[in-house]
């Protein structure tokens, strides 16, 4: 199925805490912690935070990685759709609704490759995944997000390294996806196991390899029960008004 903006808001009602410990109660506890009692920090508030759409298109791409298996989010860059999909993901796997996030891309620069950058594979790969890094920590807290990734419940994983797994109770983050090609999207689609979710985030239009297969997926998929295609125009741009001017001048 797909869908394409055509409204201009959509907005959703901002969910608030109820243990919150008020103003009062920490008040009284600092008074009674100087006074010597022995007393246990005051309860704080550990609730998640839900992502917000900020207009319409967003809340339709929500909407749709929500209640599908394979959703396609197409669009200039500055749309929110890294954002949206990883909110969603770090909600999902805060709540214990699955087990896992993997974090991929494309290994494609205009640089050095991978292999001439320092480190292990883990710091080498780090770099290509900094737009995930900032979500993750805004959702999560950076103590959460740093925990999740020592226990590999955030799982950066280099798309090569996924062919022959099967991938089962998590959410499968695909960024740049412009940049893979028709048959690493077979590779990568055919993994979908049980409770899998992949959302999968490109622009056509900033694609560096000359054999991009994401037009190519969202036409063999579009007629599949269960996958969903959002596409977002330059006019959804949400990141900055200069953002959007730019992006509108190299456009026309």
């Amino acid at each position: 199925m797909a869908r394409n903006s055509g409204k201009t808001h959509r907005t959703f009602p901002a969910k608030k805490s109820s243990n919150r410990p008020t103003r009062a109660e920490q008040a009284q506890w600092r008074e009674e912690k100087e006074r010597g009692a022995d007393l246990a920090p005051p309860p704080r508030n550990y609730t998640f935070k839900e992502v917000k759409p900020l207009n319409y298109i967003q809340g339709e791409y929500l909407d749709a990685i929500e209640n599908a298996e394979i959703i396609f989010g197409i669009g200039s860059a500055g749309t929110g759709k890294t954002y949206i999909a990883a909110s969603y993901a770090a909600g999902e796997l805060f709540h214990k609704r699955v087990d896992k996030i993997i974090l991929t891309r494309p290994n494609v620069e205009t640089g050095r490759g991978m292999g001439f950058l320092p480190g292990e594979l883990d710091e080498k790969y780090a770099p290509y995944l900094q737009p995930f890094d900032q979500v993750f920590t805004r959702a999560l807290g950076k103590g959460f997000y740093e925990y999740a990734l020592k226990a590999k419940d955030i799982d950066p994983k280099p798309l090569g390294f996924m062919r022959g797994a099967s991938f089962e109770n998590c959410i499968i983050l695909v960024d740049e996806a412009q940049n893979l090609t028709k048959t690493e999207f077979k590779m990568l689609l055919s993994r979908i196991g049980k409770n899998c979710k992949v959302i999968l985030s490109g622009d056509p239009k900033q694609t560096d390899i000359s054999d991009s297969g994401l037009l190519d997926a969202t036409k063999r998929l579009s007629g599949i029960p269960g996958v969903e295609i959002v596409s977002f125009r330059d006019e959804d741009i949400v990141r900055s008004q200069m953002c959007k001017q730019v992006i509108l001048a190299y456009n026309n």
